[in-house]
C-alpha cells in the first residue's frame, strides 16, 4: 500500500426495510452521509431502500483487499453477516479476502 493513500474500510448500512448494504470507503462516516443525502453520490440500492444506520465499519487496508473482502462479505448468508455485525469484527484471509469464522 502506498504511504500517501488512505486505508480502505468495509462498512455495512442497515436500511429502513431491514436489509443490509455493504460497501467500501476511505471514510465510512462521510460515505454514509452521502447515502443519507440521497444525492448523486448515493448508491442506487440505497435510493429505493433508505439508509437507517451505519451498523458496522472495519478497516481493511488496500483498495484491492477491500474489494475482495466486500465481494466475499456480500456472498455470505444473512445469518453470517449478522454474526459478523454482532461480533463487531470481521476476520478475513489476508491474501484472498475470504471471510473466516
Amino acid at each position: 500500500m502506498a504511504t500517501n493513500s488512505k486505508p480502505w474500510s468495509l462498512y455495512v448500512v442497515l436500511t429502513v426495510d431491514n436489509t443490509f448494504y455493504a460497501g467500501i470507503s476511505t471514510d465510512s462516516a462521510r460515505r454514509f452521509g452521502e447515502h443519507q443525502s440521497q444525492g448523486r453520490q448515493a448508491a442506487k440500492y440505497l435510493i429505493s431502500h433508505k439508509p437507517h444506520a451505519l451498523i458496522f465499519s472495519q478497516l481493511i487496508g488496500s483498495h484491492s483487499m477491500a474489494l475482495k473482502v466486500e465481494y466475499n462479505f456480500k456472498r455470505l448468508p444473512r445469518s453470517q453477516k449478522k454474526r459478523v455485525i454482532q461480533n463487531g469484527v470481521l476476520v478475513f484471509d489476508s491474501e484472498t479476502g475470504k471471510i473466516l469464522f
